[in-house]
């Protein structure tokens, strides 16, 4: 199984990420709590696409040591964490990636930006 996929800016393209992660980080042998984990940021990144950027984005997984999840899209403007009201419906992205990864950041690339996370895990059995 390819460790990368590409997903058009639309909602939809959530979902297939999710499962997609869990597709591979299963055939990896990753616990349930860290499969919950990329899950759940990954959605974060590749909603942030759909909202923001309005480009196609490629998602690609690394095993590491750490488990590394990227997210390129082609809109040049970094994230920028914001202040959110507590009854906003969204605003929380990138304060998930800061609280529940191990690291995060932003590249620069030609045509556009790379956002990624690193988490630590260890396959089971």
């Amino acid at each position: 199984m390819s460790n990368r996929i590409v997903l058009g800016a639309e909602p939809a393209s959530v979902g297939r990420a999710r499962r997609f992660c869990a597709g591979v980080l299963e055939g990896w042998q990753a616990n349930e709590a860290t499969v919950d984990l990329v899950t759940l940021l990954v959605s974060e990144l590749v909603t942030n696409v759909v909202l923001h950027a309005g480009t196609p984005c490629e998602r690609a997984i690394t095993s590491g040591p750490p488990l590394r999840v990227e997210v390129a899209d082609g809109n040049p403007t970094p994230p920028v964490q914001k202040r959110y009201d507590t009854d906003a419906g969204s605003g929380r992205g990138l304060h998930l990636l800061e609280v529940l990864s191990d690291r995060y950041g932003t590249d620069a690339m030609p045509g556009g930006k790379l956002v990624w996370f690193e988490v630590g895990w260890q396959p089971e059995g």
